[in-house]
């Protein structure tokens, strides 16, 4: 990929506006079932009103907007608008209580904040004096945001900050990731020739549009092609495989969650176009195959953060493996090293890490956290915090995060591995492995798991299973059962709400 040079984003939604304006560009299905679309030309006339609306109410170049907003044409034309002022987004989670909206607002000083009118008390607890526009997300064209055009041009490098998103908050405080102009070019380049996107091609976005994967991997990508996105308002696992055939989409991107609950709560369905389907994390190989029958295509399994800016790891489309990320993506410098910053040998489990120019191919750094972002680099190297193994042919195999990996009397367990030996039971559809506090081995763990479809497992029977196959470790002390686990809006685990709760259970256990 040596044939990208940094532009902004700004350049890249202009190319695809004046390349082709009457292709379409969003068509947005609303929680009614109303449907509604727009041209590129046409939406970049909204998008123009809506910087104007923004302009008059004091945002210029470098200032920030704040977003609380569900998946709807008001996100996407505020972020757009913004894009094309120099402005900054501040996408939050509609959906967050008052304390977590008020510390993204705090900490970003934004001159604007949007919301849904539906919500409004709950933001205007959390906003303060801030100027505050109402929106209706269900309508195509909310007067709240309508201005009259900017006709504006101002002069944005590319290395001019485009948003600060904050990360899901697995593991506790979320951080605010800062994004350039050129990292949403980038990652709309690399996406869309890894899935060799089109401009007859079109997007299904399900997930949450607050988050890196629909603004990366599906919108980013769309624009840079000149390609459609169908975006609907939320995620439904019944409707999922009716929606992409209702409106022919022929990509998509999703995680395993959703995998799961579309195949627990859906079924096939005729008309299916779809010919790609990134997802991320991994699949029990039954799980994989179902999903790939239902839609008529193999899935491919990815790998990336907020902060590496595209997937920096994307598996092949001619062989994809339901448990590999895959290979190194074309344009993107990754290696797996040891402690010490050498490049383990295959087979050996290492952390991934990832090169690249911050602010340009890497993200710019982490809000008011200068040490964090130092801490995150080593030499040159983002450090992800992830650990995998690669074979001698270049495929990459995720071993959890290093906070997956458990110190129990002295030995290094893994809980991916522990998860995965329980999943394997037949009576388990998901679980969930954290560490709990021990008075001799220090730290033991502990699991949390959901049944399958009509099944009720005895803990104890769990636990027999593992200790069969799993060193005396790696069994866990005890095992609660759950009806879901907890999880951030994007289907990723919250393992440190189970592990307030891991040590409650093994004291049970004990007593």
């Amino acid at each position: 990929m040596n044939d990208w040079s940094p532009r902004t984003f700004a350049a890249a939604w202009r190319s695809a506006v004046d390349g082709q304006p009457d292709s379409p560009f969003l068509i947005f299905e609303g929680p009614d079932g109303r449907i509604d679309e727009w041209t590129y030309a046409a939406f970049d006339g909204l998008t123009d009103r809506v910087a104007g609306r923004l302009h008059s109410l004091g945002v210029s170049p470098g200032d920030a907007v704040h977003l609380a907003l569900a998946n709807s044409p008001a996100f996407v034309a505020v972020w757009l608008a913004a894009i094309r002022m120099g402005a900054w987004i501040v996408p939050s989670d509609p959906m967050a209580r008052t304390p977590e909206l008020r510390d993204h607002i705090e900490r970003t000083a934004p001159v604007v904040g949007v919301c849904a009118a539906s919500r409004a008390e709950t933001y205007r607890a959390a906003a303060g004096d801030l100027i505050i526009l109402e929106v209706d997300e269900a309508d195509p064209s909310p007067a709240a945001l309508l201005g009259e055009p900017y006709g504006g041009c101002p002069t944005i490098g590319h290395d001019d900050r485009a948003a600060v998103m904050f990360t899901s908050g697995t593991t506790g405080r979320p951080k605010g990731v800062l994004i350039s102009q050129a990292n949403y070019a980038f990652a709309g380049h690399v996406m869309a020739q890894t899935a060799n996107l089109q401009a007859s091609d079109r997007y299904l976005v399900v997930l949450p549009m607050f988050h890196a994967n629909a603004q990366y991997y599906s919108f980013a990508s769309a624009i840079e092609a000149g390609a459609s996105v169908a975006l609907m308002h939320s995620f439904s696992a019944s409707g999922f495989l009716g929606q992409a055939a209702r409106h022919q989409a022929t990509c998509a991107s999703l995680f395993a969650a959703p995998i799961r609950m579309i195949l627990a709560r859906g079924g096939p369905v005729d008309d299916l176009v779809l010919r790609h389907c990134w997802f991320a994390q991994n699949l029990d190989p039954s799980q994989y195959e179902m999903i790939a029958n239902w839609m008529g295509c193999r899935p491919r399994q990815l790998y990336g953060m907020t902060e590496t800016i595209p997937a920096v790891l994307t598996d092949r489309e001619a062989d994809p493996v339901p448990d590999s990320m895959g290979f190194v993506t074309s344009g993107c410098l990754v290696d797996v090293q040891d402690i010490d910053g050498r490049s383990v040998e295959p087979g050996e489990i290492g952390e991934i890490v990832v090169g690249g120019v911050p602010g340009t191919t890497l993200f710019s750094g982490y809000l008011d956290d200068p040490t964090t972002t130092d801490a995150s680099f080593r030499n040159g190297w983002f450090l992800t915090g992830d650990r995998a193994t690669r074979t001698t042919d270049g495929r990459h195999q995720f071993d959890g995060r290093r906070s997956d990996v458990l110190k129990v009397a002295g030995e290094n367990v893994s809980t991916v591995e522990v998860e995965a030996m329980l999943t394997s039971h037949p009576d388990v559809f998901e679980a969930a492995v954290v560490g709990a506090q021990d008075p001799i081995r220090d730290e033991v763990p502990v699991a949390f798991v959901v049944p399958a479809t009509g099944a009720r497992p005895d803990p104890n029977e769990l636990i027999d299973w593992c200790s069969q196959h799993l060193a005396k470790a790696k069994v866990p002390k005890a095992i609660g059962l759950l009806d879901e686990l907890p999880r951030t809006s994007v289907g990723k685990i919250r393992k440190f709400v189970l592990a307030a709760g891991a040590d409650d259970l093994t004291r049970k256990e004990l007593s």
